[in-house]
């Protein structure tokens, strides 16, 4: 797997195929113009091509996550991984009370003969209205500072939301298994 993710490479154990996580090293910076969902097809690809270059035989599996605020226009603005508390605070702050798409893209690359398969997930979220000592108390109990949009739905980060709209629970995670299972099944891993 082409990540350096504790959380993907927790999701990827699931399904109990065996892996090795090498991280790719991919610059991240969007280009200009770029839409958030071809920013996230391209930074998965380029994960996944980065580590199969080294490993021509070994499918690798890429992914990338990119959080996009719903603004009053019909677009968005992107939202990173806070690194600090107050910008977490900040961030969630943002949210209060509006919705989110989370755009999960996967990329599963065998270099040796160019074999590709990639797909994209797309859940949103609406978070409830956060006041700012909620904000604050979540943010001192999970510390949610490597994760796009600043909350974890696995963790107490459940609790700022009223709901999650997509097809696969784990995609918000970072991984959309669903999906993966059934592209890996399809190169010839046994998924279960």
């Amino acid at each position: 797997m082409a990540s350096g993710s504790a959380y993907r490479s927790d999701l990827l154990a699931r399904l109990r195929v065996p892996f090795t996580s090498e991280r790719p090293d991919a610059d991240e910076t969007p280009r200009p113009g770029e839409s958030p969902s071809v920013l996230a097809t391209r930074l998965a690809h380029t994960k996944a091509r980065l580590v199969a270059e080294r490993a021509p035989e070994a499918w690798v599996i890429g992914s990338d996550q990119v959080a996009v605020l719903a603004d009053d226009r019909g677009g968005g603005r992107l939202l990173g991984k806070p690194g600090t508390a107050s910008a977490c605070v900040a961030q969630l702050r943002d949210c209060g009370g509006r919705s989110v798409a989370f755009l999960t893209a996967v990329a599963v690359l065998r270099h040796a003969d160019g074999a590709a398969f990639e797909f994209l997930d797309t859940t949103r979220v609406q978070f409830r209205q956060l006041d700012a000592a909620t904000i604050e108390r979540y943010v001192a109990a999970e510390s949610p500072l490597d994760c796009a949009g600043g909350f974890k739905c696995e963790g107490l980060g459940i609790s700022l939301l009223e709901s999650i709209h997509g097809t696969d629970p784990t995609a918000l995670i970072g991984l959309p298994l669903i999906r993966l299972a059934a592209v890996l099944r399809d190169v010839g891993f046994e998924v279960p």
